[in-house]
């Protein structure tokens, strides 16, 4: 994309967020706009635009420009150019109507949900119980090849938070948000204090009233030991001391297990608006 495009894209996402309260854009492809604008392909009006980066569709409309064709337009021009070359995806960032409408003129099927659950900081948090041998502390540069490796392992069958590598974390540790004392890491200190590491909660705080927790990851050599509540707890109460009013997650609608501690242990809630919808044709 050019720079005009990408302004034009940035102001009508801007936007549809101001209308939606929800983004039509997650953090990657952001990234991807701002940081390598080259391998974004648009097409992109005043009233809208649609992006291609790789096999995902990204597609807005102006608040203002809804219900007028516009979606199905810059739609059908994307697909004439790129189908049948390829498979295709695309996130609604919010259980829009007009989006299922959209995909299913389009044959696209849902093939995944994501959950946003939420929960106040009024409401007072379990204390954090340190196990014996485990410590928690804020991330060091050194552990940054600890932290790739583990994340690679306990996230081998995620198709997004998977494949972070090194030039990915280097770009979110860059980002304004990050605070090296809101990622988490938890030390195995039963062979020294710089222990093996066994997992990590990457908090991000969005302003001063939103708080995330962003990642949490276990080693598989160290599941089955709590830790992943433990951690998400730590990080809980790191981000209740900031002074947040509300921490919000993502999680598969098909992870049981996870949101069974959300909700059950930790008092996150969802409701069926906070649903993300990925298509794929």
């Amino acid at each position: 994309m050019t720079p005009e495009e990408t302004r034009q894209v940035l102001h009508v996402a801007a936007r549809a967020e101001a209308a939606d309260g929800t983004g039509p854009l997650d953090e990657a492809t952001l990234l991807e706009i701002r940081l390598r604008p080259d391998d974004v392909r648009g097409w992109v009006r005043p009233e809208g635009f649609g992006l291609l980066i790789e096999d995902q569709i990204h597609l807005c409309v102006d608040p203002d420009q809804r219900d007028s064709g516009v979606g199905g337009e810059l739609l059908e021009a994307l697909l004439t150019d790129v189908w049948p070359r390829r498979s295709l995806e695309a996130w609604s960032h919010a259980d829009h109507p007009a989006a299922r409408r959209l995909a299913a003129r389009h044959d696209f099927d849902v093939v995944r949900e994501m959950w946003v659950m939420r929960r106040p900081a009024a409401e007072p948090l379990p204390p954090l119980e340190l196990p014996d041998g485990v410590r928690i502390r804020g991330f060091e540069p050194a552990d940054t090849d600890a932290l790739l490796a583990l994340n690679a392992a306990s996230f081998a069958d995620h198709p997004e938070q998977g494949a972070m590598d090194e030039a990915g974390f280097a770009e979110r540790c860059a980002e304004s948000w990050f605070d090296p004392a809101g990622l988490l890491i938890a030390i195995d200190t039963t062979s020294g204090a710089d222990g093996t590491m066994l997992g990590f909660h990457w908090t991000k705080i969005h302003d001063r009233d939103h708080g995330e927790v962003y990642v949490v990851g276990v080693s598989p050599a160290s599941q089955g030991r709590g830790l992943g509540r433990l951690l998400t707890l730590a990080g809980l109460h790191h981000l209740h001391d900031r002074g947040v009013r509300e921490v919000i997650l993502y999680v598969e609608s098909d992870n049981a297990p996870a949101i069974r501690i959300y909700r059950d242990k930790l008092g996150f809630t969802h409701q069926q608006r906070d649903t993300h919808v990925m298509y794929r044709r």
